[in-house]
């Protein structure tokens, strides 16, 4: 699973819509929306906001771990 499948997974599993990870983001949700469907590439600081707020590491997110550990 790539990164950008992974970010929606969380997101939805979460309870998020896209309009509020980009407030949390400061970014647009047009914007985020790119990050979810591979358009562009997320910067490092937002995988570090987003890794923090879901509560995993930045290897599950990008698919180096396959399951969650949230230890």
């Amino acid at each position: 699973m790539d990164y950008c499948k992974r970010l929606k997974e969380l997101r939805i599993s979460n309870g998020y819509t896209q309009q509020q990870i980009a407030f949390i983001l400061r970014t647009r949700q047009e914007q985020y929306s790119k990050y979810e469907s591979g358009k562009r590439e997320l910067p490092l600081h937002h995988l570090i906001t987003l890794c923090c707020l879901y509560k995993v590491s930045s290897d599950y997110v990008l698919g180096i771990e396959k399951f969650v550990n949230k230890s």
